[in-house]
């Protein structure tokens, strides 16, 4: 697996405090990658030290496999960042603010503007004041500003913090087409666990500034006992199967829904067994949630 960013040891101590300590992260290439967290537990300090804000005390930074403060200009041409809320020129249309703002590293043509504007659900309002835009717009707007450099990787510190239901949605909805459509890896911080939980790959979880979980989503999700709801078809052939197996428990069969325990890491086979038995699965949903795994692993504190 192509690693796009690596952390060792990676610590910031702001006096006696560590802000960040001894982290080792992982980014694949492709991933959307959630750095999940309480707040203060030192998301944003990571982030400044991934993007050459802050310096770090201890630890290094790898990205696209080069040491960063080694190739600092080299490697940074290649990612770009939006760290809390980006700002432009209020009185001037998108188009202009991105014209300006592309201007600043190379000269960048009317087409490339107006592509990125429509990559982020903006070519309507192109030509509109920036000061007549809501919040979520403004966001895409930021990161219409970064996709003007072409990165490989896109770093957003809390890019849904402050929207709407609407302005979450939307923000949601490029990412996830960035990651697909563009081929850019995305690393985005968030102490919202559901707007984690719908779009992230890969995640990691920090508090009080130390690493506590790391990997694929579902195999964090699916590391103990879960208990899943399934609808499948026909239901005796289903019961059978799963009474058979030492490791899945059945608890009630209600209105065509079947409830199941299953051991870890095992409901993946399951599914495949009942496929093999010709079983039809219709639906197989576990009753474990991002929010249950986080308060376990950060053991209750802070807040959310």
């Amino acid at each position: 697996m192509d690693i796009v960013l690596r952390t060792h040891g990676l610590s910031k101590r702001f006096g006696s405090r560590w802000g960040a300590r001894g982290l080792n992260l992982e980014v694949h290439r492709g991933d959307i990658f959630c750095f999940l967290g309480p707040n203060g537990a030192g998301k944003s300090t990571t982030i400044r030290m991934i993007l050459t804000l802050l310096r770090p005390t201890a630890g290094s930074i790898e990205i696209f496999g080069r040491d960063l403060y080694q190739n600092r200009a080299a490697v940074l041409s290649r990612v770009c960042g939006i760290v809390e809320k980006p700002d432009f020129y209020l009185y001037l249309s998108a188009y202009k603010n991105l014209e300006i703002l592309g201007s600043m590293t190379r000269r960048v043509r009317r087409e490339e503007v107006l592509e990125t504007l429509e990559a982020v659900g903006l070519q309507s309002r192109a030509f509109d004041k920036v000061k007549t835009f809501s919040h979520g717009m403004k966001q895409r707007l930021g990161i219409a500003q970064a996709l003007l450099t072409n990165p490989e990787l896109i770093i957003l510190d809390e890019p849904t913090a402050g929207l709407d239901p609407q302005g979450m949605k939307e923000v949601r909805e490029l990412v996830r087409r960035l990651s697909l459509e563009k081929d850019m890896t995305v690393f985005l911080s968030s102490h919202l666990l559901s707007e984690v939980e719908q779009v992230a790959t890969r995640m990691a979880v920090i508090n009080r500034g130390e690493l506590v979980a790391q990997g694929p989503v579902s195999e964090l999700l699916d590391r103990e006992t879960t208990d899943y709801s399934m609808e499948v078809s026909p239901m005796d052939a289903a019961l059978g199967l799963i009474r058979g197996l030492s490791w899945a428990e059945v608890l009630s069969v209600e209105d065509g829904t079947l409830e199941v325990r299953i051991r870890s890491g095992r409901s993946a086979e399951l599914n495949r067994l009942l496929v093999a038995s010709r079983i039809e699965v219709s639906s197989f949903s576990p009753h474990r949630t991002l929010e249950d795994f986080f308060l376990k692993v950060t053991e209750g504190t802070s807040e959310i």
